[in-house]
């Protein structure tokens, strides 16, 4: 698939536009400084939807990561075979005007703009290839994916980071959304430490504000932890197949 760059609308310009703006106020006290430095080098502006072509140069550059174009929500097997390669999926669509503060399904905003300045941060991306590797060795085990979700859940998409004593955002679901940046980090939510069996015994819901973040203090520690995610995933995979057999 490709970017049809010359089927978007000026609905679609508009949408970014207001996104854009309604973020970039409040992000700079907000978002990690990685994605800050990220959002400056892959040059992203209001007043332009993002090429992909353009993107992925500047990408492949950094980071060696590029873009790769899909309808939506993919196939586990495609999601984690793409990024494995270091191809990030993301769609090409915007939402409407009426939609601007919650979809059932992500959006260019979302994967675009809240992704991509951090995949030019390389312990980061890091992460997300060895994380994605790990889910190509269990496809089809859907108890296995399912715990893998909630470290993907928690991490790149709902993650905090601790920078000069401060909390600031790293997960592209919050990065996103005004509400959530803004709820994040106020004193509502509980924030955990960076906890790989906890993330991992954590559930999560899609439909409203998450009411537990986990906390990193550095991307490299993100990174340093995939040994221990392949333990508790084996271990929790082995112990829930150990337990369906015992039951027959």
């Amino acid at each position: 698939m490709d970017q049809v760059y010359e089927n978007y609308t000026e609905e679609d310009f508009e949408v970014w536009k207001v996104l854009f703006e309604r973020q970039i106020k409040i992000l700079p006290t907000a978002a990690t400084q990685s994605y800050l430095d990220g959002l400056v080098d892959i040059k992203f502006h209001a007043d332009k939807i993002p090429a992909f072509e353009e993107t992925n140069k500047i990408l492949s550059s950094l980071t060696g990561w590029e873009l790769a174009v899909v309808p939506g929500i993919v196939p586990d097997y495609t999601f984690f075979e793409l990024m494995s390669n270091k191809r990030f999926p993301a769609t090409t669509w915007l939402r409407k005007m009426k939609e601007l503060d919650y979809l059932e399904e992500p959006d260019m905003f979302h994967d675009v703009f809240a992704h991509v300045p951090l995949l030019t941060n390389e312990s980061f991306v890091s992460f997300l290839q060895a994380l994605s590797e790990i889910g190509l060795d269990y496809c089809g085990d859907d108890y296995a994916i399912d715990i893998l979700s909630r470290v993907y859940w928690f991490t790149v998409e709902f993650g905090l980071i601790r920078e000069n004593d401060n909390l600031r955002i790293y997960g592209a679901g919050i990065l996103s959304s005004a509400g959530e940046t803004v709820y994040s980090l106020s004193d509502e939510p509980t924030h955990h430490e960076f906890d790989v069996k906890k993330i991992a015994n954590t559930g999560y819901r899609k439909d409203k504000f998450q009411t537990e973040y986990f906390i990193i203090d550095s991307y490299e520690q993100l990174y340093q932890s995939i040994p221990e995610i392949k333990e508790v995933l084996a271990d929790m995979v082995a112990k829930h197949h150990q337990s369906k057999e015992t039951a027959v």
